[in-house]
């Protein structure tokens, strides 16, 4: 029997913060992990994904190079190179993180699959038990696999499996219009897998701002066959390929593929755990009511944090909350709410499409007073001379204040955009003084400024907006 103050479930990046915030108060303190170590973000997530982006954004460019006058002739893209490259980084990536770990000392690390036995007892399938007085669950999140492709067997794969592979496939078929299904199925069309994308329900991505999400699509669309509201008839297995049917245009089609890839989310990894025996009260998906300041469940002794409190799935968010629910552990009974960040999501496809703030749902839904900017990135300036000049940002400012709400985009070099709107929200900033920063010419920045303007006129604060132009007019 282990006694401790405080058992962590998972050694996560949520799971890791919460160790670190916890050590704060206690060193009486069990880490507990039933699997491999190494983060989601690190073995199966943002980076192995972002390599294989890297990959498909070189190959992009060397197909892009004659439009500005340089001919290199077709790209030759070797998929066995490309993935030995993505996973022999990726495990590179998770070395760091096993290291990290690996200097704990061994007697607050305990390996095994934890279940509740009572609402302060854990066993280990190891056979260990342990006592504590607080417990923080960080076990992360696992791919949805729908009943719907039970019949593909062996040819279906989640977002997971891809980063094992030793060499591209010749075609997938890839089910989710989400964050992970956008990604990876851009990245292996522009690899020169044959790709389309099926999604459900007219999403793409995170985006809820209708214009925005339109021309998300049609951007994407131009490099792979992308319905956002797939109408799909049926999905059979012949031999080692798979038949989808379904309905384009209004016709029939049907097409083979060599793998369905199913991409249609991630869900709380709590299977298992046995909540029922935790005394918390659980919803009818068997979750608890987690409060996001304090990351504490139901009011008692256990937190959650990280992918399975099913928040924010993005890797700043769950060392966040693993570090308020570390703290709170600690300092328990004392609960302290924390304030969180602005929220800031970005999707590496290219366009790069981001989220920042409040969005177009959430202020419509509140009935708030706002006003909306646009900027068209078709003849912005520098977005022409990279000849990516494509996408939309739509900022939302507070009527009477001015103050920036939030911003919606699908823009070239969205990710930075999206970290100067993150900062400007968080900071209370209002369209005036965000308009008094610098901008240089030429870059993307000044297509933020031709958006800030539009808003400003929108809320009334400027009586007029510059010439529509490529930011390099008289006066710009």
């Amino acid at each position: 029997m282990h006694n401790v103050d405080i058992a962590i479930i998972g050694t996560g990046t949520a799971g890791m913060g919460a160790y670190r915030a916890a050590r704060k108060h206690t060193d009486r303190i069990a880490l507990i992990e039933g699997g491999p170590y190494g983060t989601t973000c690190a073995r199966v997530g943002c980076m192995p994904s972002k390599l294989l982006i890297a990959a498909a954004e070189a190959a992009e460019a060397v197909r892009e190079a004659p439009g500005f006058g340089v001919h290199a002739g077709a790209p030759r893209v070797d998929g066995a190179e490309v993935m030995d490259r993505v996973r022999s980084e990726r495990d590179r990536f998770v070395g760091f993180v096993v290291d990290t770990v690996e200097d704990i000392p061994p007697s607050q690390r305990l390996k095994g699959c934890a279940r509740f036995e009572d609402p302060h007892t854990l066993r280990l399938d190891t056979g260990e038990t342990v006592r504590a007085e607080r417990i923080v669950i960080a076990t992360g999140s696992v791919p949805v696999r729908p009943g719907m492709f039970d019949v593909v067997g062996d040819r279906l794969i989640v977002s997971d499996d891809v980063f094992d592979w030793t060499d591209l496939p010749g075609s997938v078929a890839v089910f989710g219009g989400g964050i992970i299904g956008l990604e990876l199925a851009q990245a292996l069309g522009r690899l020169g897998v044959r790709v389309r994308l099926f999604g459900k329900g007219g999403g793409v991505g995170p985006l809820s701002d209708p214009a925005v999400r339109d021309a998300a699509a049609a951007a994407i669309g131009t490099c792979l066959p992308f319905d956002p509201d797939a109408d799909v008839e049926g999905i059979t297995r012949e031999g080692d390929t798979v038949v989808v049917q379904f309905t384009e245009d209004g016709a029939q089609r049907e097409e083979r593929f060599d793998w369905v890839l199913a991409a249609t989310g991630r869900a709380p990894a709590l299977a298992g755990l046995d909540l029922a025996a935790s005394g918390l009260r659980l919803d009818e998906r068997g979750r608890p009511q987690v409060d996001p300041l304090s990351m504490q469940a139901d009011g008692g002794h256990i937190f959650f944090a990280g992918d399975v409190a099913a928040r924010i799935p993005l890797l700043h968010e769950s060392a966040d909350d693993g570090r308020i629910a570390g703290d709170n552990a600690g300092r328990f009974p004392e609960v302290l709410s924390k304030p969180r960040r602005t929220p800031l999501g970005v999707v590496f496809t290219e366009p790069n499409i981001a989220m920042v703030g409040a969005s177009f749902a959430e202020l419509s839904d509140a009935a708030c007073a706002f006003a909306t900017g646009a900027v068209d990135f078709a003849d912005q300036g520098r977005a022409r001379v990279l000849r990516q000049n494509c996408g939309l940002l739509r900022i939302y400012g507070e009527r009477g204040t001015g103050r920036l709400l939030g911003a919606e985009m699908a823009a070239p070099r969205g990710e930075h955009l999206a970290h100067l709107l993150a900062w400007a929200v968080q900071a209370g900033m209002d369209v005036d003084t965000a308009l008094e920063m610098p901008f240089y010419h030429p870059v993307i920045e000044e297509g933020l400024r031709t958006g800030l303007r539009d808003l400003s006129v929108n809320l009334g604060r400027r009586i007029e907006n510059p010439p529509r132009c490529i930011d390099c007019g008289p006066g710009a």
